[in-house]
């Protein structure tokens, strides 16, 4: 549950402190209820500010609000993640903190046994085709997995999770909310990261749920250039993350569509995600397609 999110989070947090990550200092962590009601730990107040999600678009403190600035905002996120790739986990005391083995192939049953999960759960939701699914699933299983890399992932990388320097240049001071932090692959991070920026080999892509304006962030394959470089990954393995991060967020934002028939979101949002999810799988099979 929560409290073991937390030690999780402080056990991490603790462990990076021997590293070049940028994350908030970790100063303590108590397991013991009694003294505040539950486990908690102590850190350190970061100097910095956040995007923040206003309404459906995140708002950025100025002038990080404005070109040329907003431009570098994913490179300072990246030079997090690339420094959080090259970490050794074991040296510094994480090596048994995420299952051991095969990541990568239990991902898509991870996600798809999510998916098949939501009748059962909410009632009134009787799941429903969705269009492109059984393409990019059959994709994913079929196609040969990357050679597993394994090193710590954050688990939950986008704008608001980050805190910036206050001045221009963009600057991470902190990687912060590190509750979904594991071992496995940390590609992983990158590919869920740039599935919402624009792609070269499709100038035409939709952002029906753009957070960010995606005309002012670099393209995903510039982002992956960046993160090959920065770790000596293989580029070619980015596609298959890539195509794996897309699927995930379609199998998870599913609930949404759930909730809705099931009463507990209004019909408007389930409409909302709706479109979101069918998009999601939608413009993967094409993407599947193209790649054979």
């Amino acid at each position: 549950g929560a409290e073991k999110g937390v030690l999780r989070e402080a056990r991490v947090l603790t462990a990076l402190n021997q590293t070049d990550v940028p994350h908030p200092v970790c100063y303590g962590a108590c397991p013991d209820e009694s003294v505040v009601g539950a486990p908690f730990y102590v850190m350190e107040k970061v100097d910095g500010w956040a995007p923040n999600l206003r309404g459906e678009k995140i708002h950025n403190e100025p002038p990080f609000d404005e070109m040329p600035y907003e431009y570098m905002i994913p490179f300072a996120i990246l030079d997090g993640l690339i420094a959080l790739a090259n970490v050794d986990f074991e040296a510094i005391g994480l090596g048994d903190f995420g299952k051991p083995g095969k990541f990568l192939e239990r991902q898509v049953d991870r996600w798809s046994g999510q998916l098949a999960s939501y009748p059962a759960k909410y009632a009134g939701y009787e799941g429903r085709p969705l269009e492109g699914y059984a393409e990019t699933e059959a994709w994913l299983r079929q196609s040969t997995l990357p050679t597993e890399v394994r090193g710590i992932i954050h688990g939950d990388v986008g704008t608001p999770n980050m805190m910036f320097h206050h001045a221009p240049p963009a600057r991470l001071a902190a990687m912060i909310d590190w509750e979904l932090s594991t071992i496995g692959d940390p590609m992983i991070d990158l590919a869920w990261f740039t599935g919402g920026m624009r792609d070269e080999d499709n100038p035409d892509k939709e952002f029906p749920m753009a957070l960010n304006d995606p005309t002012r962030f670099p393209t995903r394959q510039e982002m992956w250039r960046y993160y090959c470089a920065g770790t000596g990954r293989d580029i070619r393995d980015c596609q298959w993350f890539s195509i794996l991060a897309r699927f995930k967020s379609g199998c998870l934002l599913e609930y949404k569509v759930a909730q809705a028939e099931a009463g507990i979101l209004s019909q408007e949002t389930g409409r909302f995600f709706r479109r979101i999810v069918d998009n999601v799988f939608r413009e993967t099979a094409v993407e599947v397609r193209k790649m054979g």
